[in-house]
C-alpha cells in the first residue's frame, strides 16, 4: 500500500519522520472510541451543519446562486475546510464514498465561488467586496485561507476532492502575488496561515509559499496589525518573534503561530526560530498551563492571563487551544525528539482535549473550565456542552484532530522506531510491525509484540511519561526480565537484532496521587487535585453522597485514594473513579461570608472522583478539579 502521510509532515531537517496516517491502527481504549463516536455521530453532525449553519449557502451566494442575508461570522467558511479536512483523514481511517462525494460537490462550490485572480471569502465577496485585504486586523481572510490549504493538502493525501487542491493553489498564488511579490506587507491578525501554506509547500514544492509564511512571520511585532481595541498583544504583534519571551494574547492565535514557527524553521533551518520558540514553550508550561493541558486563563480576549494566572472557575482553556497545542508541541517533537513534547500531547489530549465532547459524540465544549459553580448564570458557552456554536470553530476542529489520532502515535528514524502514545492495535514502519496490546490509560501495563522486524539491529523506543515516579521500567522478552533506566530525552531504548514474536513490557504504576499547584498560582493555594497516570480527576455532584455539596469538600493529604473500576457507568462507559475519605466543611451562613473562627470540619463523608473529560455526562451540577485541604 501506498504510503498516506498525515498533518505535519516536516523537511529530512526533523530528528523524527512520521509515519503513514493509516500504518497505525487503533482497536480499543479512549482513541479508538472517540475515533468511533466521531464516524457515527460527530462527523455526521459536521455535516448537517455544514448546511444549517450557513458554510456551504453562503459560498454558494458568492458564487452567483441562491439568495438570502450572509450567515454567521466573517470566518465562517473556516468551519466548512475543518469539516473537509476532518473527512479526508477520516477517509484514510475508514473509506466511505460519502467523504469522496462531499469533497467533490464542495470543491465545485468552492470553484465557482472564487474569483478569477483566486480571491475566495464568501463574507468579503457577498458583504464587502470594496474591502478585501482593508481589514485584515479582524478580518480572518487569511485565517480562512489557511484552513483551505490543510483541507486540501489532507484531501490530497487522502486521494479525494481533486479540486480543492486546484482552489487551494490559485488563492496561494493569490497571495503570494498580493503579499509576497506584490509589496504588501500586512498579515492577518489571526495567526494560522502560517503553518499551512509550509504544508502546502511541502505538498506541492512551490516555494514562494514557504517564502510567504517566514515572510508573515517576521513580520509580527512591527506594528503592522491595525489595533481592534484590544492592543498588540492579543495579536502578537507587540514585540517581533524572536524577541518575545512568553506566550500572550489570544491563545489559539499565538498556538498557530508558534506551529507555523517551528515548521518554518524545519524547513528553513533557521535556528533562532526554534530557538524563540522553545524559550515560549518552557515559560508556556512553566507558568500559564492548566493542569489539564488547557491553556487560556481570560474570558476576555479568550487570552492568555500573567504568568501563574490559572483560575479554575475562570479557565477559558478553549478547546480550539487544545487542538493547537498539540500541533505545536508535535512540530517541536519532530524538530527535537525530546519526550517532553510528546508527554505535554499527552496530558492534553487524555484531559483539556478530551472533555471537549460529549460520550455520545453530539455535543461540545467550546470553553473548558476546571470548576463549575452549581447556580452558573453565564451564557451556554460557559454551561454545558452544546450540539454546536454561532462561532463554531471548535466542533470540526475537534473532528480533523479525532480522526487524525494516527498520525500521532509514533514516529521512525534511521534506527529504529518510536512510541509516544499507547493505544491498542498496530503500528506498521520502517520495516517493523509492532502488535500493542494495553487497556492504558486504565490499566499501566503496554506488551508489544515484534510482529515483523528488520534485519540487523534496529531500535525500540518507548516513551516514559512525565508523571512515572520512577526512571526504570520493567522489560522482559523470551523469558529475560530487565530493568532498563530511561534516557535523558524521556524514552527506554532498546537497540538489538529483534526476531519476531519477541516481546516487551513496561510496566507503569498507576497509584492514584494527589497532585499540589505552585505557591504563586493563588487561585487554588492551599488545594489538591487527584490524578492518575495521564488523566487528571474531577470531583461531580454526581456520584457524592446525598447531602454532600462538591464545594463544601476538604482532602487529607493523608487519605488513601482508592481504585473502583466500573465497566460501564451510566451516561460515560467505561471509567475508573477513585474513592477518598473527605470531610464535609461547615461554612458560615448569613451575613457576610466571612468569619473570625477557623472553618470547622462537620461530617466525614466518601467522595468520589471520575476522570475529567467524563464530566458532564450526567447532567449539569457542581464541578470542581482543585478541592481545598482540610
Amino acid at each position: 500500500m501506498e504510503q498516506i502521510l498525515g498533518p505535519a509532515v516536516p523537511s529530512p531537517r526533523a530528528v523524527l519522520r512520521p509515519i503513514g496516517i493509516h500504518d497505525v491502527v487503533i482497536t480499543g481504549g479512549p482513541f479508538a472510541r472517540w475515533q468511533r463516536i466521531n464516524y457515527e455521530a460527530s462527523i455526521p453532525l459536521g455535516l448537517e451543519q455544514m448546511e444549517r449553519s450557513g458554510a456551504l449557502p453562503n459560498l454558494r451566494r458568492a458564487g452567483g446562486e441562491g439568495e438570502g442575508p450572509f450567515q454567521g461570522y466573517r470566518f465562517q467558511d473556516s468551519d466548512l475546510y475543518k469539516q473537509l479536512e476532518a473527512i479526508a483523514w477520516e477517509h484514510v481511517r475508514a473509506p466511505q464514498a460519502r467523504y469522496a462525494e462531499f469533497a467533490d460537490q464542495a470543491a465545485a462550490v468552492l470553484e465557482r465561488a472564487q474569483r478569477p485572480d483566486g480571491y475566495l471569502n464568501s463574507h468579503y465577496q457577498v458583504v464587502k467586496p470594496d474591502k478585501i485585504y482593508t481589514e485584515l486586523e479582524y478580518s480572518h481572510e487569511m485565517y480562512c485561507a489557511g484552513h483551505l490549504f490543510q483541507a486540501a493538502v489532507a484531501a490530497a493525501r487522502a486521494g479525494i476532492g481533486d479540486g480543492l487542491l486546484q482552489v487551494a493553489r490559485r488563492f496561494a498564488d493569490h497571495l503570494v502575488e498580493v503579499f509576497l511579490t506584490g509589496g504588501n506587507d500586512a498579515i492577518d491578525g489571526h495567526a494560522e496561515i502560517e503553518t499551512a501554506l509550509v504544508e502546502l509547500y511541502r505538498l506541492t514544492g512551490e516555494r514562494s509559499y514557504l517564502e510567504l509564511a517566514g515572510k508573515l512571520i517576521d513580520n509580527r511585532g512591527k506594528g503592522l496589525i491595525a489595533d481592534t481595541g484590544m492592543g498588540g498583544l492579543y495579536a502578537q504583534d507587540h514585540l517581533p518573534v524572536r524577541e518575545a519571551g512568553t506566550p500572550v494574547g489570544h491563545a489559539v492565535r499565538q498556538l498557530y503561530l508558534e506551529s507555523g514557527i517551528v515548521d518554518v524553521y524545519l524547513e528553513t533551518g533557521d535556528e533562532s526560530l526554534l530557538e524563540c520558540s522553545v524559550r515560549r514553550w518552557e515559560d508556556l508550561v512553566e507558568t500559564k498551563t492548566y493542569i489539564t493541558g488547557g491553556h487560556g486563563s481570560r474570558h476576555d480576549g479568550e487570552a492568555f492571563g500573567e504568568r501563574y494566572e490559572l483560575p479554575p472557575d475562570r479557565a477559558y482553556s478553549e478547546s480550539c487551544a487544545a487542538i493547537a497545542s498539540v500541533h505545536w508541541n508535535w512540530r517541536l517533537l519532530l524538530a527535537t525528539g525530546q519526550g517532553r513534547y510528546a508527554d505535554l500531547i499527552e496530558r492534553t489530549l487524555h484531559n483539556a482535549f478530551a472533555a471537549s465532547t460529549s460520550a455520545d459524540g453530539l455535543r461540545f465544549f467550546y470553553v473548558n473550565p476546571l470548576q463549575r459553580r452549581d447556580d452558573l448564570v453565564e451564557d451556554a458557552y460557559l454551561g454545558r456542552r452544546r450540539e454546536w456554536f454561532a462561532c463554531a470553530c471548535c466542533p470540526p476542529n475537534i473532528m480533523r484532530l479525532v480522526a487524525s489520532l494516527g498520525g500521532y502515535v509514533a514516529t521512525t528514524t534511521e534506527t529504529g522506531l518510536q512510541l509516544h502514545q499507547y493505544v491498542p492495535g498496530a503500528v506498521s514502519a520502517a520495516g517493523a510491525r509492532l502488535r500493542i496490546e494495553t487497556a492504558y490509560p486504565w490499566d499501566g501495563q503496554i506488551r508489544v509484540t515484534v510482529e515483523e522486524a528488520p534485519q540487523g539491529e534496529w531500535e525500540l523506543a518507548l516513551r516514559v511519561p512525565a508523571w512515572s515516579e520512577s526512571t526504570y521500567a520493567a522489560f522482559s522478552w523470551t523469558g529475560d526480565d530487565r530493568a532498563i533506566r530511561a534516557a535523558e530525552d524521556g524514552y527506554f531504548r532498546i537497540r538489538r537484532h529483534w526476531r519476531e514474536g519477541e516481546t516487551v513490557e513496561l510496566r507503569l504504576d498507576l497509584t492514584p496521587r494527589l497532585t499540589y499547584p505552585h505557591r504563586k498560582i493563588d487561585a487554588v493555594r492551599g488545594c489538591a487535585a487527584v490524578e492518575r497516570g495521564p488523566l487528571v480527576y474531577c470531583f461531580e455532584q454526581a456520584g457524592q453522597p446525598e447531602g454532600v455539596e462538591v464545594d463544601d469538600l476538604a482532602l487529607s493529604p493523608g487519605a488513601p485514594l482508592r481504585v473502583r473500576a466500573v465497566d460501564d457507568l451510566e451516561g460515560v462507559g467505561r471509567t475508573v473513579l477513585i474513592e477518598t475519605d473527605a470531610a464535609a466543611v461547615d461554612q458560615p451562613r448569613g451575613g457576610l461570608p466571612y468569619t473570625s473562627k477557623p472553618l470547622a470540619t462537620s461530617t466525614r463523608v466518601t467522595a468520589t472522583a471520575i476522570p475529567y473529560f467524563q464530566w458532564d455526562n450526567r447532567g449539569g451540577g457542581a464541578m470542581r478539579v482543585w478541592i481545598p485541604l482540610a
